[in-house]
């Protein structure tokens, strides 16, 4: 299966160095090139990308409002994944919040960003390494919830050992290997996490785990 990709940057040379790496990936094909967050709404709907790596700054309309719209458009929506070199907390949270499947740096390496790219397509969410854990500190600063506890009571135990490898970082695969699963099966327990806790994410899911107590940083 090969997975379509549209790439939106404002900056012509970083858009088309992002595209020459993913071209080189016998799995991936670039879809379109857009230079501003209303040409990527656009291309959106006339391309139908199956992910779309967002930049933020942008003219026009920016990543976050691109993002935003194109949640709010008639599925299927693609899987975005906001590349920046901004690394600040506010624009990590409002693109989560706009229906972002993930947030990385434009220093990340060849490797990691044609994984990245499969990982949020398969339905991962990613954030840049230490990202996660600023998330999760902040999180901990606010009062505890007292329904965290009737929410862990829901789960097996297979379901929290599931949930303590997922606050590790591990990906399905991963997960499988530790704990003698298949990874269909790593699918099975995860969706059922998202359905008895109500997260939306695996990053929900990983703020739940430290919130509860299940880990801790």
């Amino acid at each position: 299966m090969t997975i379509k990709v549209l790439v939106a940057d404002d900056q012509e040379l970083v858009r088309r160095g992002i595209e020459t790496i993913l071209e080189g990936q016998e799995d991936l094909t670039i879809v379109g090139g857009a230079a501003d967050g209303d040409e990527a709404v656009e291309m959106v709907r006339t391309c139908a990308p199956d992910v779309v790596l967002m930049d933020v700054r942008m003219p026009r309309t920016d990543g976050l409002e691109a993002t935003r719209r194109i949640m709010a458009g008639p599925p299927p929506h693609p899987r975005v994944v906001v590349l920046t070199t901004f690394d600040a907390d506010d624009y990590v949270l409002a693109a989560l919040q706009a229906g972002a499947s993930g947030f990385l740096l434009k220093d990340v390496s060849k490797r990691v960003l044609a994984e990245a790219v499969r990982q949020v397509h398969e339905g991962a969410t990613l954030l840049a390494p230490g990202i996660t854990l600023r998330l999760v500190e902040r999180h901990l600063q606010r009062s505890g919830d007292p329904a965290l506890a009737a929410v862990l009571d829901r789960l097996s135990e297979r379901e929290r050992e599931v949930l303590v490898e997922i606050c590790s970082g591990a990906s399905n695969a991963e997960i499988g290997a530790r704990l003698h699963l298949s990874e269909s099966t790593v699918k099975t327990y995860v969706g059922q996490l998202l359905a008895k806790t109500g997260c939306r994410d695996r990053v929900h899911l990983v703020i739940l785990g430290f919130r509860a107590g299940v880990v801790t940083p």
